[in-house]
């Protein structure tokens, strides 16, 4: 149909408290992205988009802007948001009908695309949650057509970007060293980045942020987009010739793992997608909303998360039922309230060679089991948890003599092993179920409330069917979240942590079935102060275990104080991960001090707002408080030798210009010679603290005291007036 004869448009608008989306919906096609971006009047409306371009030279004559479903073969020349064909045939496709379904008027609706000529339909939910300013978008296939159709791609979502952006920040990383921030120049040049390794991964985190000109970290216009899944995926930004950018996310699937049979449908993973004007911590707290609000905790609501002790640097796997019992009376003794036993207890686990698969409790180890074990840690007043590896087998395993098959693997392909094991292919339902078996059965005769559920290697040789099936990448990570729904629905008191080798597995839909995700192996605490910085641009404290380890670290050999140890893992959810029982009385005392404050604090970091920044002379810094900054607990981590004569004074810019805050000094420096030559400000401020105005604090500074390197400098601000 010729463009002039073509009927008007109509338009969608989503709003947010903060933002707002436009679809331009021409007939006959599929919807164009018209804005993503901040807050527009409801009553903002557009022109018709084609109507205010005219064609270049040398081009079509019909003009193809960016669409929610950008499709090749038919005039895009960009990246595609899908791929596929029909052993060779309908590889073009284009939307020639959309249909409107409004779930929330205003809110949330589902776009219904079809395509008569490749004969599939394309369903797109999207959401703008008011309260979180979050975008969710979804994305549907389904074969409509008599011969099978192979999926190559489907891009979950395909955003827009507009053409001031001029950054994105990604996160690289591996065992030990996650969230490594990488930031590159967008230009002409395709951004692209894609994980393979069948988990979430340590090296490319499934998500990313794009700057604007003269953003910060406290102000200006940044988009964030993360893909909630666990497997493999894939996201790239294109630059598009008007100027404008688009990004698209979604899974990677593997030669095979897309081909739908007639009537099959395939369903993308979730994009968690957000703009904010307020800089890189208004980004982060609008992810914050909306993982906060789709946590599944026992009971309905999170209680204070508790302080916990988990064995593994500690002992290893040389475990002794008098000597881990020791250690749970050492550790109630200075306030810790769960203790979680690590790996090593069960069959056959003297190392990490053997054993994986053979979930019963190892009598040579715990003779009379782990009853004794866990009733001595119950009477302590502590809870009670375990260690797991469910989705692991090693070849030297009852489990795996009995049914070697069980193991992904391709026919005719040496089996490769990663930490001595293999993954079991839990898309098998008799593996499915000897693991919900296994489980829950320690779940019913023990007090367990607490699973570490670890996952300590990546997917190779991953075919289904004893290795003369397809690949199976896609339906190893859907049956992973199957059993731990299954597991939760069976026990929905338990809490999980999801720990893959520390952070190499996690993203928001692993956290629709756990509580608390390992940030990383390495608890060094100045490695762990930019581990948990690039963590926090998506994730909130409460959920990443941050441990208080042993100096020299095991990971790095460095030494820190138990104040510098502490002050650092009490900013997320606080554990210990050494052996009280080798302390001194005086470190004992020590550890116990900060157990308390964190048990006084943790509201506040667990419920609140997080800022972040960084300072000059080396400072960075975190502070939780409310929303409205009344009430701030701040932490200023110095992390090198000052490089001044004179340290300069710390910017809050969150602060109310107008309003005047008291600030205290919670706990003394000089404990660890820390404090050089003080000045009386900072008598005052430990003492009684010092009224202040925030004008001045936000656009001067918080004095800073001259510390020694790998020192924290812990305060709180409290609004009195007005």
């Amino acid at each position: 149909m010729p463009a002039h004869a073509r009927p008007p448009a109509t338009f969608i608008a989503l709003h947010g408290t903060h933002s707002s989306l436009l679809l331009e919906c021409p007939p006959h096609e599929a919807p164009l992205w018209r804005y993503w971006g901040p807050r527009l009047p409801d009553s903002a409306a557009a022109p018709a988009l084609r109507a205010t371009r005219a064609l270049p030279s040398f081009m079509l004559d019909f003009d193809q802007p960016l669409t929610v479903l950008p499709s090749f073969g038919v005039g895009w020349f960009g990246q595609s948001a899908l791929l596929a064909h029909r052993n060779g045939q309908d590889f073009a496709q284009a939307i020639t009908a959309c249909e409107i379904e409004w779930l929330t008027p205003g809110q949330s609706l589902v776009l219904h695309l079809n395509d008569a000529v490749a004969q599939l339909r394309i369903d797109l939910r999207l959401s703008l949650d008011p309260a979180s300013d979050v975008l969710t978008l979804q994305t549907g296939i389904t074969n409509l057509g008599a011969g099978a159709l192979d999926v190559q791609w489907l891009a979950a979502a395909t955003l827009p970007l507009p053409g001031q952006a001029t950054q994105v920040r990604s996160y690289a990383g591996q065992h030990n060293h996650e969230f490594m921030l990488q930031t590159d120049t967008l230009s002409r040049s395709l951004w692209r980045r894609e994980n393979r390794r069948g988990r979430t991964s340590h090296d490319c985190f499934p998500g990313a942020v794009v700057t604007t000109p003269g953003s910060t970290e406290h102000s200006g216009l940044v988009f964030g987009a993360h893909l909630a899944w666990s497997g493999n995926h894939q996201q790239s930004i294109e630059w598009l010739h008007d100027g404008q950018y688009q990004w698209q996310l979604g899974e990677w699937l593997a030669p095979g793992e897309g081909l739908l049979q007639p009537g099959e449908h395939l369903l993308t993973p979730e994009v968690v997608a957000s703009c904010s004007m307020q800089g890189l911590n208004g980004l982060a707290a609008n992810f914050h909303r909306e993982l906060r609000a789709r946590l599944n905790w026992p009971g309905g609501t999170m209680r204070p998360r508790p302080v916990h002790l988990n064995t593994w640097e500690a002992f290893y796997f040389d475990l002794e039922p008098t000597d881990v019992m020791a250690l749970a009376s050492a550790a109630a003794e200075v306030g810790i309230e769960r203790f979680v036993l690590d790996d090593g207890w069960f069959q056959g686990r003297h190392n990490d060679r053997a054993g994986l698969g053979d979930w019963w409790t190892d009598t040579g180890k715990f003779p009379d089991g782990l009853a004794p074990l866990a009733s001595h840690v119950n009477a302590l007043g502590m809870e009670f948890g375990l260690w797991v590896e469910p989705e692991m087998v090693n070849p030297d395993s009852d489990l795996f003599r009995a049914h070697p098959d069980w193991a992904l693997q391709i026919a005719g392909r040496a089996l490769i092993t990663g930490r001595h094991q293999l993954v079991l292919n839990i898309a098998h339902p008799p593996a499915a179920d000897y693991l919900f078996e296994k489980l829950s059965a320690l779940l019913h005769s023990l007090p367990i409330r607490y699973l570490k559920w670890d996952h300590n290697r990546d997917l190779t040789t991953a075919a289904l069917a004893g290795g003369v099936g397809t690949a199976g990448y896609r339906v190893q990570v859907l049956a992973v979240y199957a059993l731990l729904a299954r597991l939760r629905e069976a026990h929905p008191g338990v809490e999980i942590e999801s720990c893959s080798g520390g952070g190499g597995r996690i993203d928001f839909a692993m956290l629709r079935h756990t509580h608390r995700v390992w940030g990383s192996d390495c608890i060094d605490a100045l490695s762990r102060v930019d581990i948990q910085r690039g963590f926090g641009q998506f994730f909130p404290p409460e959920i990443l275990g941050s441990h208080i380890g042993t100096a020299p670290a095991h990971t790095t050999g460095r030494s820190q104080s138990l104040a510098f140890r502490a002050a650092v893992a009490m900013t997320g959810h606080l554990g210990v991960e050494l052996d009280v029982r080798l302390l001194s009385a005086t470190m004992r005392e020590q550890l116990g001090a900060w157990i308390g404050r964190y048990k006084a604090w943790r509201e506040q970091i667990h419920h609140g707002q997080v800022w972040r920044g960084e300072g000059a002379d080396s400072l960075v810094w975190q502070a939780h408080g409310d929303p409205e900054a009344n009430n701030i607990l701040l932490f200023v981590f110095r992390t090198a030798p000052s490089s001044h004569r004179y340290t300069p004074p710390l910017q809050l810019p969150m602060l109310d210009a107008r309003a005047r805050y008291r600030v205290q000094q919670l706990v003394a420096m000089d404990g660890d010679g820390a404090l050089q030559s003080p000045a009386p400000f900072f008598s005052e401020l430990l003492a009684s603290g010092v009224d202040m105005d925030g004008a001045w604090l936000a656009q001067t500074g918080l004095p800073m005291p001259r510390a020694t390197a790998e020192t924290c400098f812990i305060v709180r601000l409290q609004r009195i007036e007005p």
